[in-house]
């Protein structure tokens, strides 16, 4: 059944709740999350989105692919962890990535396009605030996806990564599931509306606010170069 749906897959079908009920769905949204957080080509996919959409829908995510404790709660718990733990291994699986092929940019020569000092100066960056940086890249699309896959060519503290790599996957996953769930519990109950009929625009007031900080550090660090370049 995976396999049909797969093959009949259309990126429309993110704002059809049906499409997030189906038996097996909450595997597929724990690998898209794996390819978001560790995959170059995944960079393009609905992370955000995604989770809050998988927190409004936790009951029958749990009951159609899951093991279901009759307990929202409970439910909501085991979601959230199995979906951190794809983030995990999504990030660790780029950090793993970025480290194997991380030699190859150290010995590669200085062209117009690439700098040695430039990952130097990454590498001193993930040292000095390596933690906070992986933990605050989770909530940025795009930058989450690239994030490990830098920390493993600057050769950061496995370690280290590691333990920031599950903070920040369990903060990311955290939030953004439960706010999906409780949120969704609390305008039904307080105002008598159903998420679920409104998730096309759900889906797209997320997307503007989670990329709006990358848009804005784009133009901000646009303008800084144009002032330092002497351009008015």
């Amino acid at each position: 059944m995976l396999n049909s749906i797969l093959l009949s897959f259309d990126w429309k079908q993110l704002l059809n709740p049906e499409f997030y009920i189906f038996p097996g769905s909450l595997w597929l949204i724990m690998f898209i999350i794996f390819a978001e957080t560790g995959l170059f080509i995944g960079f393009f996919l609905p992370g955000d989105s995604l989770l809050f959409v998988a927190g409004i829908f936790s009951e029958k995510l749990i009951a159609s692919s899951a093991i279901d404790f009759s307990n929202s709660h409970l439910n909501l718990i085991e979601l959230i962890v199995l979906i951190c733990i794809a983030g995990i291994i999504g990030n660790f699986f780029g950090y793993w990535f970025g480290l194997k092929s991380g030699h190859l940019l150290f010995k590669k020569e200085d062209t117009w396009y690439f700098k040695k000092k430039h990952l130097m100066q990454a590498h001193n960056f993930f040292e000095k605030r390596g933690g906070s940086a992986l933990i605050f890249a989770r909530f940025l699309p795009i930058v989450r996806t690239f994030a490990p896959i830098v920390a493993g060519v600057v050769e950061m503290d496995k370690k280290k990564f590691m333990l920031y790599n599950i903070i920040g996957s369990a903060a990311w996953v955290a939030c953004m599931v439960a706010a999906g769930h409780y949120l969704d519990a609390f305008v039904e109950e307080k105002y008598g509306i159903q998420l679920t009929d409104h998730l096309e625009l759900i889906i797209i007031v997320l997307v503007l606010i989670t990329t709006a900080p990358v848009i804005i550090k784009m133009i901000t660090h646009g303008k800084q170069k144009t002032v330092n370049g002497g351009v008015e």
